[in-house]
Order: C-alpha cells, then sequence, then structure tokens
C-alpha cells in the first residue's frame, strides 16, 4: 500500500508464536504523514468445519479448556467450538482433514469451503478458513479426542442442531467461528 511505510520491526516474545512491535509511517488523505506504532500477534493461519448430518439433523461440535477465555470471566475455561486447528504450512483443506479426524474420530469425503475471515484484524494477523462437510455414522473411525503428544483433551459433542442454535441464544456457544458456521447452516438450508 503506497501511503504505509514500514520503518522497524521488533520481536516482543517468539516463545508460543510471535508478537512484533512494528513502527510505520501512515500517508493521510491531506498528505501528512504519521508516525505510528501497532502489536500483531502472528499465530499463523487456521480452519474450521462445521460437520452436519442432513438425515438426523445433528452437528459434531468439540468441547476443551480454553485459557484466554478462563481468564476472562469463563468460570470452567470449557468452550464449545467446532473444530479447528493451524495450517501448519499445509493448505487449508488438508489441514482441516486431518484435524477433523484427530478431534473428532471422523474421516470425512467431500469438504467444502465456504469462505475466510480476519477473526481479529486490530492484534492478530491470522486468516480462518471456513469448511462443511457432512458426516455419518459409517465415517466415524477413531474416539477422537485430540492428539495425547499435543496435549489436547477435547470432549466430542453430537447435538441436534436446533439445539446448538439454541446455545448460541443462551450463552453456551460464544465461539466467533462456532456461531458464524452455525449461522451459514442456517442463512443456507443445510439442514432442513
Amino acid at each position: 500500500m503506497d501511503n504505509i511505510k514500514i520503518l522497524q520491526t521488533e520481536i516482543l516474545s517468539d516463545n508460543w508464536y510471535t508478537l512484533k512491535k512494528i513502527f510505520f509511517e501512515a500517508t493521510k488523505k491531506d498528505g501528512s504523514v504519521l508516525q505510528l506504532s501497532r502489536e500483531a500477534y502472528d499465530r499463523g493461519n487456521g480452519a474450521t468445519i462445521l460437520l452436519y448430518n442432513t438425515d438426523s439433523k445433528t452437528v459434531i461440535l468439540t468441547r476443551q479448556f480454553r485459557m484466554p477465555t478462563y481468564i476472562n470471566g469463563n468460570k470452567s475455561g470449557l468452550l464449545i467450538e467446532c473444530c479447528a486447528g493451524l495450517l501448519d504450512k499445509n493448505n487449508a483443506e488438508d489441514c482441516i482433514r486431518r484435524e477433523t479426524e484427530e478431534e473428532t474420530g471422523y474421516q470425512i469425503t467431500n469438504v467444502k469451503k465456504v469462505f475466510e475471515a480476519y477473526m481479529s484484524p486490530g492484534s492478530v494477523t491470522e486468516i480462518v478458513y471456513f469448511f462443511v462437510a457432512e458426516y455419518n455414522s459409517g465415517m466415524k473411525v477413531s474416539d477422537g479426542g485430540g492428539l495425547d503428544h499435543e496435549n489436547e483433551n477435547i470432549e466430542v459433542l453430537e447435538l441436534p442442531f436446533t439445539k446448538a442454535l439454541q446455545m448460541i441464544q443462551n450463552g453456551e456457544i460464544k465461539d466467533g467461528k462456532t456461531i458464524m458456521l452455525l449461522q451459514y447452516a442456517q442463512l443456507n438450508n443445510l439442514i432442513s
């Protein structure tokens, strides 16, 4: 972009992911130049998926502990979410197929990308790729639950679609990506 010039980048933390402080010049519409700085957290890009079954009118979600929610008032720290994971330099579809099997135990076949979005663009670089896929009991290859060596402890939930939508309304589902995919399914009549 012609009106932005990065002057310097400092690494503030490179522990779990990378937190950078970026010093830059921004040229305003009137031609004046501002010197600014912003922090940006780079954790890589991710993918998420809503598994749905049109016959049983159900969806597969997960429940797991999320420390940031715990320190921000979620008393149990548990969050109900769609299956998701970081790309780790893989393409988004390969990533979400792998994550789906690891977390939910389902080996899915037809995956459809529906959109992509920045989830917190004021401070996080991540783009999340959103997918949907149908599932059935014949696709179940394991119990899921995540990987032990990644210290994952994921509970797999199969819920009626109507109940999942109600859980948004009553505050049981507060995860943004999950709300977006459930609303996508409702708007596009994936489960009728």
